[in-house]
């Protein structure tokens, strides 16, 4: 008797985690990865880290790169954002430059991935440091909504968040991947449609933002 349950395979996603030195991304992995806390801080060049996950139900497996945002490594950030399916922008909420370079990572990512449309998850890392916020949260979140991505305040120190903002970012590439598998069974005629259609969509966004 055939099972009316349809074979789920399980799915591998590479995830970036992008953001300006020292906003605490290393401890963010470590913490969804190893559940510990990094007490010390040790400028990275690059490091990896490779979980199993099950997210409603479903196995995925993330292969998550930990990338430097000290200043000498930026030229290696092109070859990581060619990879990465998702991305994690980290800032502190303690540190105004660190928010405010959270726009030209998403620039890059959209000129070397040609695609507005990437998973996105915006971090406000150190959470637990509010008495000395830098950053306020209405401005977070009116880049959250003019991007279209959602928006985490985290604390790896306290783990607040930590699992939601992996969790989330697995989610959008879920529904991202299950929708490109869709669109393969679909007629070619149906699947152009679909990307002219996308094409203008893209191209209005980018007249909006002219006008913003």
């Amino acid at each position: 008797m055939p099972s009316k349950f349809r074979y789920q395979p399980c799915r591998e996603f590479n995830v970036v985690v992008l953001g300006a030195g020292g906003v605490g991304k290393s401890c963010l992995t470590a913490q969804f990865v190893h559940n510990e806390w990094i007490e010390s801080y040790d400028p990275t060049i690059e490091d990896s880290y490779r979980t199993q996950q099950s997210i409603d139900g479903r196995q995925v497996v993330l292969e998550i790169l930990d990338t430097a945002g000290t200043e000498q490594f930026v030229a290696m950030r092109d070859l990581y954002m060619k990879s990465g399916q998702g991305f994690l922008l980290v800032f502190s909420i303690t540190s105004k430059s660190s928010f405010e370079e959270l726009e030209m990572l998403r620039d890059d990512i959209i000129r070397v991935k040609d695609d507005e449309d990437i998973p996105i998850v915006i971090v406000g890392n150190k959470a637990d440091l509010e008495d000395q916020r830098a950053v306020d949260r209405a401005k977070a979140f009116a880049l959250s909504q003019r991007w279209h991505a959602p928006y985490y305040e985290a604390s790896a120190r306290t783990r607040t968040n930590v699992d939601e903002v992996f969790i989330d970012l697995c989610r959008q590439m879920l529904r991202r991947d299950d929708s490109h598998d869709d669109s393969r069974d679909e007629p070619t005629s149906n699947r152009a449609d679909e990307w002219g259609a996308k094409r203008r969509r893209r191209k209005k966004r980018k007249e909006r933002c002219i006008i913003l």
